[in-house]
């Protein structure tokens, strides 16, 4: 087995600490950094940096190149695209590729009856979007979202976005009329619950909520996510989505799947909630899309996305030719039934070395996930299950000084996230679980618990 990983400098090297300072100079402090890697180049699932160190990538830049990074077709489709024109504006023209992309997610997403696609610019405003929309048809206020939640950082999507202490402090108000409901998260579930009679205590208060929270008949939307991105990667149980859906059946409520960091490929089907069979009445789409350019995509039943009267959708970038012909290259690579078969294998791969490890290791609490979409969440104590952020961090800082892009999760910012490229090679993949292996060995003895 080759090493894919060759360090020629430390990380961060000499040229990579001149960057570093000029960000600290020029951006906001605000704008934080999961390492200290400054890039030169990417390939597949291999980063350089401006040091000429060679790693690899488990972030995959928060699951935004699923694909890899610049896959071969969507280069040459976003270069063939520079010859002809850049943007045009889809509320001034009409272009091809907008309504083959569209024709493509109407297809391919589920649901058997008429749907309609408007496309935006990053997942936040695919929610708004959805969000709106919804609200439009009902002529509904109220928004239920639920704890753990990552929907955005624009006003109306950071109000329905949970993990307050990093993403809301300071920046409230926030939206009215957003109702936040428990969702389950079976690792944490009480001690004195079964799996089943916990997931069945969720559902309880499903209906209690809509009693002490808010009435149905005030409710446009229902919005989840059928993995949790940012809670820890959070798979939903199939008999609570189908709470949800039978909840928005009973009281015409619109049921919003927001796929932007599940999507893609990313679980082993083209949308995460295609394994509980659920069918949403809206999906989001964003992030591996168009393999890393912004782009994002509101699909849904077509009365609902004709519901807005004319020019109220639309944005000056909504739509841009270079992304849509991206995301058409990168769909028909994606939503193949063998790419799909190695998200599993990638997936297996990672669950089967973190399952050895925990076994190995008291630290690590759980492994959770769906397909190739996988968080260790690292505890002081199995029992009481603690969150050890600390040890967290410093997987990742040990991981990316040995040449491992990782980047954190989870509601305590206790989990370590894997979201690598799908093209990934098995010894890469490999190569990358070894160094997170004789990582936590080596925190574990410097803490003298070995």
């Amino acid at each position: 087995m080759s090493n894919h990983i060759k360090l020629i400098s430390e990380i961060p090297g000499p040229k990579s600490k001149i960057q570093l300072a000029r960000r600290a100079e020029a951006l906001p402090a605000g704008f934080a950094k999961s390492t200290e890697v400054v890039v030169e180049k990417a390939e597949g699932a291999l980063v350089w940096d401006v040091d000429g160190n060679q790693l690899l990538d488990f972030a995959g830049g928060i699951g935004m190149v699923n694909l890899g990074h610049r896959p071969k077709a969507v280069v040459a489709a976003i270069k063939n695209q520079l010859d002809k024109y850049i943007h045009t504006g889809a509320l001034v023209t009409t272009f091809d590729s907008y309504m083959e992309l569209a024709e493509m997610l109407n297809k391919i997403t589920p649901g058997n009856y008429k749907k309609k696609t408007l496309l935006a610019n990053s997942g936040s405003e695919a929610v708004e979007n959805a969000v709106a929309i919804a609200r439009y048809y009902t002529k509904r206020p109220a928004v239920i979202c639920f704890e753990g939640a990552y929907h955005g950082r624009t006003m109306l999507t950071l109000s329905l976005t949970s993990k307050y202490g990093l993403f809301k402090k300071g920046f409230g108000s926030y939206a009215q009329d957003i109702y936040r409901f428990h969702a389950p998260h079976i690792y944490r579930k009480p001690d004195n619950f079964s799996e089943t009679e916990y997931i069945d205590f969720c559902i309880e208060r499903v209906d209690q909520n809509l009693i002490s929270h808010v009435d149905p008949s005030a409710v446009a939307a229902i919005i989840i996510e059928p993995v949790q991105g940012e809670a820890g990667f959070i798979p939903m149980p199939k008999k609570f989505l189908e709470k949800i859906r039978s909840v928005c059946d009973e009281h015409g409520i619109v049921f919003i799947a927001d796929e932007v960091q599940a999507g893609a490929g990313r679980t082993g089907k083209f949308l995460s909630i295609e394994h509980s069979g659920v069918i949403p009445d809206i999906v989001t789409m964003a992030k591996s899309l168009a393999s890393g350019l912004p782009l994002s995509a509101i699909t849904g039943k077509a009365e609902m996305m004709d519901a807005p009267h004319l020019g109220g959708v639309g944005g000056t970038y909504s739509g841009s030719p270079i992304a849509v012909v991206a995301a058409i290259e990168t769909i028909k690579q994606i939503n193949t039934p063998e790419f799909l078969e190695r998200t599993v294998q990638v997936g297996n791969i990672i669950s089967s070395r973190l399952n050895a490890m925990k076994e190995k290791f008291s630290c690590i609490g759980d492994v959770r996930g769906l397909g190739a979409m996988l968080v260790v969440e690292f505890v002081k104590d199995r029992n009481t299950k603690i969150p050890d952020m600390e040890f967290a961090m410093a997987v990742i800082k040990k991981s990316v000084a040995r040449g491992l892009i990782l980047i954190r999760a989870g509601l305590y910012s206790n989990c370590v996230r894997f979201l690598p490229p799908i093209v990934i090679t098995d010894d890469q993949l490999n190569e990358g679980m070894d160094v997170i292996e004789n990582v936590i060995q080596e925190i574990l003895q410097e803490r003298g618990n070995p």
